[in-house]
């Protein structure tokens, strides 16, 4: 339970019809295999005590007071287990009869949360022996295991709150709560909730898995919280209906873990709560509501540490299927070049300037550039591609750029810069063996010149090709690369960049263009300011700043959810453990947040960008930062993980 993750489970037991005895040892048995693998908080089906399915038999003293017996014996077995159980059950009330859901632990019933919505259409006449529950909490008697009665608080407005886990409070509603337009989980969520279970009992009829995994996963997106659903299954009685067991646990809209249908059993997976906070933090229209209303019933959890099971994306701005990642890209390339065709037609400009390197960036840069032109029906030859060879410029790289630029039709400009960067190091007396800062610098900014110029020579527009990997780490040069007028590529992270190449490529009908961008692909990183060696490309980007896999996994972490240091390294080495060791993770941890900080800002005077994805670090949007602000509470973070014991 440590850095905000908790395992939560929904589980479907085997039941036998209207036999309350059997029934709690199944759901017990279940409960102590969730509790040995370090679920805190399990769910099982509606009126699973009893079975769903019993008909006029809830009408039955016996039943009804079976039901309210072996509650007592299991929420008596729970006094060792450190698992909070939500079970379903009848309860008798003033002459009526209640659809409830119990919270049990330690020993004890903690609360009792009624159904609010029966329903009577179609195969359903729940109306025929419940009735709705209410909001407002009474206390209810309840005779334990020992003997000794307790009173037990009843009512739809109960929240669960751990007392030492911060951000796990929980909310519950019954079954057909959720298909109603307006849902207890909704106030249940406004009203403070982060984690709603529900006890169900959906009987499987065609189509309705998808419809019934559509529904939970939208109201666990709408509320942003944690959804855990237990579904009724094998033992309900088949005279009309068959049950699949179907169990679903939701994060925010994302699927964590689902059960096969059919079939009975435990499922668990580990919820993020830090990270549901901080969207909602985000979220300025996610309004509290006034909880004056509610209930809080305060329980504790044991602190333990957590081996996550849950999986750890290493490339999460980056879709793992390929079909979802073609539809990324596709939108993406979309999103980049309608962009940039708004800032041209706006301004009036029929023509655009790009350099053109051979690398990544430029590559993708220049792509957009010609879709964007495609798009306003312009001829591409009125997009001028320009390649500046300098001192580091290889022949790998300089025949890809030309080759690109002619095959996708756009006018090819040379532009030697060497005599001209040459003259600036006598004008600013800098010695051309002193390969300093000065030394590469003065080639970015000599570039950038050339093709404002050449921009300004033909009423044409700069587009810049820097890529937001590069922005977040600083690694661009001020007022050189830097610089644009439009740039197409400000939001899309490094790993990105080679995705959206490589789809074009994938996508191209033309082979000798694909064959290109393959070989571009392939390319080292590197802004090729410093000589070759032995005409190969000497200056390797991820050399100097470290791995871009790395720096993008930070940056989505640091920026989506504002997570401390110490639970990014965590994920680091859940995600990249059979790649990078633990002192090469945090070796880079600290060279981001150190330029993130420090390079601020060059990005506090960005030029217009299109926003493609939920991180940007555009001044204007998503990252409004001082430029002098300290990172010592970042690194000193950092430096206490590299000290730890483990890693020394």
């Amino acid at each position: 339970m440590e850095q905000g993750f908790i395992r939560v489970g929904a589980a479907t037991p085997q039941i036998c019809v209207a036999d309350p005895v059997y029934n709690r040892g199944q759901i017990e048995a279940l409960a102590r295999e969730a509790a040995a693998r370090q679920v805190k908080v399990i769910v099982f089906p509606e009126l699973c005590l009893t079975g769903y399915t019993c008909g006029d038999l809830f009408l039955q003293d016996t039943l009804l007071a079976a039901a309210k017996e072996e509650l007592a014996v299991l929420a008596d077995h729970t006094k060792d287990w450190d698992i909070l159980i939500f079970v379903g059950l009848p309860w008798a009330k003033d002459g009526q009869l209640y659809n409830v859901m119990a919270a049990v632990k330690d020993g004890q019933v903690l609360g009792l949360v009624p159904k609010t919505f029966i329903p009577n259409y179609s195969e359903f006449y729940e109306a025929r022996h419940f009735r709705s529950g209410s909001r407002a909490v009474t206390m209810e008697r309840l005779r334990m295991a020992s003997g000794i009665e307790d009173f037990v608080p009843m009512g739809s407005d109960i929240l669960f709150q751990c007392a030492n886990m911060e951000g796990l409070v929980i909310g519950a509603e019954v079954c057909e709560d959720v298909w109603v337009p307006n849902p207890p989980s909704g106030r249940h969520a406004l009203a403070g909730a982060t984690l709603i279970v529900n006890s169900s009992a959906s009987d499987e009829t065609t189509g309705k898995g998808d419809y019934r995994r559509s529904l939970i996963g939208n109201q666990s997106a709408k509320l942003v919280c944690g959804y855990v659903y237990a579904d009724a299954g094998e033992g309900e009685s088949s005279t009309d209906l068959v049950f699949a067991g179907h169990n679903v646990i939701y994060e925010n809209g994302t699927l964590l873990k689902e059960s096969g249908r059919f079939t009975t059993g435990l499922i668990c997976a580990d919820m993020d709560l830090e990270r549901l906070q901080s969207d909602r933090r985000r979220l300025t229209t996610f309004g509290p509501i006034d909880a004056g209303g509610y209930m809080k019933v305060s329980f504790s959890l044991r602190k333990s540490s957590l081996d996550l099971e849950r999986p750890v994306d290493p490339a999460p701005f980056v879709p793992g299927r390929k079909e979802d990642r073609d539809r990324r890209c596709e939108e993406i390339l979309s999103i980049q070049a309608m962009g940039l065709k708004k800032r041209l037609s706006h301004t009036g400009c029929k023509n655009a300037v790009v350099g053109i390197s051979g690398g990544l960036d430029s590559t993708l840069a220049l792509l957009i550039t010609a879709k964007a032109f495609d798009l306003m029906g312009l001829s591409r030859n009125h997009i001028t591609a320009v390649t500046m060879p300098c001192f580091g410029t290889t022949d790998r790289t300089y025949h890809n750029a030309c080759e690109l630029t002619r095959m996708l039709g756009a006018d090819l400009v040379e532009v030697d810069i060497k005599e001209s960067v040459m003259l600036h190091f006598r004008d600013i007396g800098h010695d051309p063996e002193d390969r300093s800062v000065a030394y590469e610098n003065s080639q970015a900014r000599e570039r950038t010149q050339v093709l404002m110029d050449i921009a300004n020579r033909s009423g044409g527009m700069v587009i810049g090709t820097g890529d937001m990997s590069e922005l977040a780490l600083g690694w661009a040069t001020y007022n050189g690369d830097h610089m644009s007028m439009y740039g197409v590529n400000a939001s899309v992270p490094k790993t990105l960049v080679r995705h959206l190449v490589r789809y074009y490529a994938e996508t191209c009908e033309d082979e000798k263009l694909a064959g290109i961008l393959m070989d571009v692909l392939d390319t080292p990183v590197s802004p090729e300011l410093l000589p070759p060696e032995e005409g190969k490309i000497s200056q390797k980007t991820e050399d100097i700043v470290g791995p871009y896999e790395l720096h993008d996994f930070f940056l989505y972490y640091i920026l989506r959810f504002g997570y401390r240091p110490a639970k990014i390294f965590r994920l680091a080495e859940k995600a990249f453990g059979g790649t990078y060791q633990k002192e090469t993770i945090l070796k880079w941890l600290t060279t981001f947040y150190r330029r993130f900080f420090s390079q601020q800002f060059k990005r506090s005077c960005l030029p217009d960008g299109p926003k493609v994805g939920s991180v940007a670090v555009s001044p204007r949007g998503d990252l409004r930062m001082p430029s002098d602000a300290s990172a010592r509470l970042w690194l000193s973070e950092v430096e206490k993980l590299a000290g730890s014991d483990e890693l020394k």
